[in-house]
């Protein structure tokens, strides 16, 4: 029981990182012009994110669509793949890039566009890592809150990654047009 409890209260945290982004590429610029840091409003607005979410969905959060104990192994496996990405994303990219302060901070002019290592393959190695993490507890638990959450997650992620490409290439123009038209955002290419 708690560990279902655990899964939807990540899945909710979780869920809410595209509406997070969302506040911020769209307005990058006004968040660059503020005096103050930007997350003194910002990580507030995204814990109450969590609550709403968290206030939405509980009476939803112990239905199961399925109850299966080998799901976790394919939900291992998903686990393990988001903590590669997460590890291969942190290579060549600092904690204030994972942290978007190039986006909103003032005075963040030393900016380079990374596109090497994981980021050679595909463009936001980072949602990715989210998204088998999201996987892994949807299909370990078989939550239908957790796989709500989840497809809520997809959405406002697909919308999030098409701004935040928006603002890359705001920011980095042609060296961006370029990266963007060989790497996907997501699911990298394999050759056969």
């Amino acid at each position: 029981m708690w560990f279902q409890t655990l899964a939807w209260i990540l899945c909710v945290i979780y869920s809410t990182i595209p509406a997070f982004w969302l506040l911020i590429h769209p307005h990058a610029e006004y968040w660059r012009s503020r005096p103050q840091s930007p997350y003194k409003i910002l990580l507030p607005l995204w814990i109450v994110m969590w609550i709403v979410t968290a206030a939405i969905t509980a009476p939803w959060r112990k239905v199961l669509l399925f109850e299966n104990k080998w799901t976790w192994i394919p939900a291992a496996l998903l686990f393990c793949a988001g903590l590669i990405l997460y590890k291969l994303s942190h290579a060549h990219f600092s904690l204030e890039q994972l942290s978007g302060l190039p986006e909103i901070g003032r005075g963040h002019n030393d900016q380079r566009l990374i596109t090497t290592g994981i980021r050679a393959r595909i463009r936001h190695p980072i949602y990715l890592a989210h998204l088998c993490e999201m996987l892994a507890w949807s299909l370990g638990t078989g939550l239908a809150v957790c796989l709500a959450l989840t497809a809520w997650a997809i959405v406002t992620g697909a919308i999030m990654i098409k701004m935040e490409d928006r603002e890359l290439e705001k920011r980095f123009g042609e060296e961006f047009r370029q990266y963007q038209s060989t790497v996907p955002a997501l699911v990298p290419r394999v050759k056969l």
